[in-house]
């Protein structure tokens, strides 16, 4: 936006560019609306919006799918992504439902959960933190160690 508050103050396309470290044309393009800064365009078709379906409908099935093995399916299916762009589509999607039974209360080192008449387990690993006791120093060169 800076660019049209410059532009309204009488400023040349020219003179905005060099001021913003840009090419003539992309600040053409901002002042006539075709561009935004900041957004960038589309590097082609999105490869995974073909098989949403099918992932909302596993997903919808066993929300505890893990995302290796729906990848081996729609990998199957013809899906040519990776698999970090496969998870960062299925996370921006929100294509994966909650389940609350799985949500234990925190402190809680176990819960164990029925689904359907299957029990799971998890485990919920809380971060430790070491006490100034437990802390080690390294041996230093030259220096005597402080007691």
């Amino acid at each position: 936006m800076e660019a049209h508050a410059l532009r309204e103050r009488g400023w040349t396309v020219s003179a905005i560019a060099r001021h913003l470290g840009r090419d003539r044309k992309t600040i053409r393009a901002y002042l006539s609306g075709e561009r935004a800064p900041g957004v960038r365009a589309a590097a082609g078709p999105d490869r995974f919006d073909a098989y949403a379906r099918y992932c909302t409908e596993r997903l919808g099935e066993d929300p505890h799918r893990w995302a290796t093995a729906l990848l081996d399916e729609v990998t199957a299916l013809g899906y040519d992504g990776g698999y970090s762009s496969f998870t960062r589509a299925l996370r921006a999607g929100g294509l994966r439902p909650a389940c609350e039974p799985c949500r234990p209360a925190k402190g809680r080192p176990v819960a164990i959960i029925d689904h359907q008449g299957k029990a799971k387990l998890i485990l919920v690993l809380e971060a430790t933190r070491k006490s100034p006791q437990r802390r080690t120093q390294r041996p230093t060169r030259g220096r005597p160690q402080r007691p």
